[in-house]
């Protein structure tokens, strides 16, 4: 009677192809770790993807592996690491090709209980790195699934190695190439469609229910302490990042060749999330500001060491960077800036600020009158700060550059070095200079004009003479490329204009040089934030106005030359760049990620319990007002009169319920009933008893690797588990169980 009443189980074999699938799964979700981190491995990826994939529906095929690759496998692995390291110098890119270097090892071989811990410690290394260096929200959902599989795959082990004490494992010697490979027994039994149909039949669905629920509440409680546990200075990336460089994939860096920021353009990546406290202090135009360049020379412009030396301060170790900005009166407005990796190591920044918070310490270089400031590593993560007391202003007051034009640096013989300033340098060609200067004189016409008069008037001449293309080809010739373009007809992108409203205003006698960053972007309506993409790459001008301060100028067709201090401000001024696409609505899950998981902090902590508070308060509120109106209504339809009428419909009613809910009964015994039924017959049924038993006869047989009991096997199991249709003769399938019990020599006791 026990025997009857015991639930299905898999045999060893089965257990070993689970263990493989779940193994191989594992193996994937750790390999895949690599798209959330900037390492030259695809194509170890790929080479991962396609060999696991193959090994797991294909298991059998990793037999015909010679046993010399297995052998020297391991000197190839360490010679690879080793020419890895010393050809890039990279530690930690190189320990990760390492690890999936092994973990492609461990993959597409047959792996012991030895082997299957490596490979979790292998894969729980690529979660771990990707987990520290990555903010993205895809990754929170793959760890979740690396993890349930993780569990799994050592359920599973602890299964095997509980059976594999009662029925050691056989290996059969398979000669291939003249090299014996020792293979499991398994693999010659290995049907995945006809594993899962076996597990469909033994799984108890209670317990898979209870641990599923049990998951999920261990993720609620650590989401819930992660919120309550207070939030301590740590650095988030474990310092794994400086054993890491990232090379920008964008060209804002210090030296910009026409076509650096074009090539940004063609790209559609989120660059930039700015989240401001009060959006109507955001202008309709925001520019972001990161790299200031002074220097033009070999057809580029460039930060020359000279300013270099002279602007950027040194702050090793810096969580916050004072402004060049006053503290406000009134509420501070706080903008938060989460900048994507790979884009600079330059901070986009919306003009002067009053103070600059980062989430940890930061190494960084800091230029109080450039207002620029960039880290001094690469991030090669997400890395959010916090603005306050900006000022989006276009003019940035500059006291040390006006002080430096009234007294000019001297050399060692008392000349001025006045006109030695990258921001009054021309091309050194004379021809050059000589185009520059009839293209001013006929911009000015003789007269002598301000600074923003000149502004607008050379903007309008740039774009009578020439239309906006990202694809320009400069004319060829003798001299400088910018003067050959500026002298043409050939349309050109945002670089060539700015680049050639430099050289014309600093032929006309003002300081100016070449600004890089980013310029508008969408409001997304979603998340009200500003998304800014890498397709909002920009480049524009500031030229010195005379009054002590630097004047933003944008020749680009299309933008305002000169912008106005007071142009409109707020989300209304984003209406016509309103994003309610279905990207606006991932950007917008990206933003709150962000927010409340990657940028969260205690005042988040407190905002999110303030907010769990007043939802509570005002569902309990709305709860106490339904139930009041409830029981209002309840007294109120007691006391009010009652007839004949209103009794027959309460009655009427009365009896309707009890009508439905005995007939639910009964639906609900009739269909426990057809369940027992069904189960006891499946049990009941003779043949199926039969079959049972000898499958329990012969299981120890089959674990030895006896012919006969692999080939009536299937047949007892179809017998046993299967409908009835599919059954195949029960005679000569009972005949052949007592063969092939009847090869170890023993005579059996016959089925009853």
């Amino acid at each position: 009677m026990s025997m009857e009443k015991k639930r299905p189980q898999l045999s060893l074999d089965e257990l070993h192809q689970l263990k493989w699938l779940l193994g191989s799964v594992l193996a994937l979700f750790s390999v895949w770790t690599v798209f959330y981190l900037d390492v030259d491995a695809w194509t170890l990826l790929i080479l991962n993807t396609v060999a696991i994939s193959a090994a797991l529906i294909w298991p059998g095929w990793l037999a015909r592996v010679p046993a010399a690759v297995h052998i020297g496998a391991f000197p190839v692995i360490v010679i690879c690491f080793v020419t890895d390291l010393w050809t890039n110098g990279q530690i930690l890119p190189a320990m990760i090709r390492l690890d999936l270097m092994l973990i492609l090892y461990r993959g597409i071989s047959y792996r012991q209980r030895r082997d299957d811990l490596q490979l979790i410690v292998l894969g729980l290394f690529l979660v771990v790195v990707a987990g520290v260096i990555t903010v993205s929200l895809a990754f929170a959902v793959q760890i979740l699934a690396f993890t349930a599989c993780a569990l799994a795959f050592l359920f599973v082990v602890t299964l095997v190695d509980a059976t594999e004490a009662k029925y050691p494992p056989v290996h059969t010697p398979l000669f291939t190439w003249r090299i014996s490979v020792a293979t499991p027994s398994w693999i010659r039994q290995a049907d995945w469609p006809r594993l899962f149909a076996r597990l469909r039949t033994v799984v108890d669905w209670r317990i898979v229910t209870f641990a599923s629920v049990l998951f999920a509440g261990v993720v609620v409680l650590s989401g819930l302490l992660f919120l309550a546990i207070p939030r301590f200075q740590l650095e988030n990336s474990l310092f794994l990042d400086r054993f890491m460089s990232k090379k920008a994939r964008t060209g804002f860096t210090d030296n910009i060749k026409f076509g650096d920021v074009t090539d940004i353009i063609a790209d559609n990546g989120l660059a930039v999330s700015v989240d401001v406290s009060d959006p109507g202090q955001m202008p309709a135009t925001l520019y972001l500001r990161m790299v200031v360049l002074d220097e033009y020379r070999e057809d580029s412009f460039r930060l020359s060491p000279a300013l270099r030396r002279a602007s950027f301060g040194q702050e090793p170790n810096a969580i916050e960077v004072d402004g060049t900005e006053r503290p406000h009166a009134g509420a501070p407005v706080y903008w938060t800036v989460y900048l994507e990796s790979g884009v600079s190591s330059y901070l986009p920044l919306p003009g002067s600020f009053e103070r600059l918070h980062f989430r940890e310490l930061q190494s960084i270089l800091n230029s109080r009158n450039l207002r620029a400031i960039s880290l001094r590593n690469e991030p090669v993560t997400m890395t959010a700060y916090r603005l306050e007391g900006v000022n989006t202003s276009p003019l940035l007051s500059d006291p040390g550059f006006a002080e430096n034009l009234r007294n000019p640096p001297r050399d060692r013989n008392g000349a001025p070095l006045r006109y030695t300033r990258r921001e009054l340098v021309v091309p050194a060609q004379e021809s050059d200079q000589a185009a520059l200067r009839a293209a001013v004189a006929e911009i000015t016409g003789g007269a002598t004009l301000s600074a923003e008069d000149f502004a607008g008037r050379a903007c309008r001449w740039l774009d009578t003479r020439h239309d906006y293309s990202l694809q320009s080809a400069t004319p060829a010739g003798p001299g400088d490329t910018l003067t050959r373009w500026l002298t043409s007809k050939a349309p050109g992108h945002c670089e060539l204009f700015a680049g050639a409203f430099v050289m014309l205003a600093r032929t006309a006698g003002f300081p100016t040089r070449l600004v890089t960053g980013f310029k508008g972007g969408t409001w997304n309506a979603f998340s009200n934030n500003l998304t800014v993409r890498n397709s909002n790459a920009h480049a524009w001008c500031e030229m010195w106005n005379g009054e002590g301060a630097w004047l933003r100028v944008d020749p680009t067709p299309g933008s305002a030359p000169v912008t106005s201090a007071n142009e409109p401000q707020g989300t209304a001024a984003f209406a016509a760049r309103l994003d309610r696409s279905w990207s606006a609505r991932l950007d917008s899950l990206r933003i709150f990620w962000y927010r409340r998981i990657v940028n969260f902090d205690q005042g988040n902590q407190l905002d999110t319990l303030r907010a769990v508070k007043s939802a509570t308060q005002q569902a309990g509120q709305r709860m106490r007002v339904s139930l009041d109106r409830l029981v209002l209504a309840v007294k109120t339809w007691l006391v009010s009169g009652w007839d004949a009428r209103r009794i027959a419909l309460v009655m009427t009613g009365l009896l309707a319920i009890t009508g439905l809910g005995w007939a639910g009964q009964l639906l609900l015994r009739g269909w426990r009933w057809r369940i027992r039924r069904n189960d006891n017959n499946r049990r009941a049924d003779p043949a199926r008893r039969e079959a049972g038993r000898w499958l329990e006869r012969l299981r120890e047989k089959k674990g030895e690797g006896e012919p006969g009991t692999d080939a009536v096997w299937p047949d007892l199991e179809r017998v046993r588990y299967g409908a009835r249709p599919t059954w195949p003769e029960l005679e000569k399938v009972f005949r052949r169980a007592r063969q092939a019990w009847r090869g170890r020599g023993k005579s059996p006791r016959l089925p009853s």
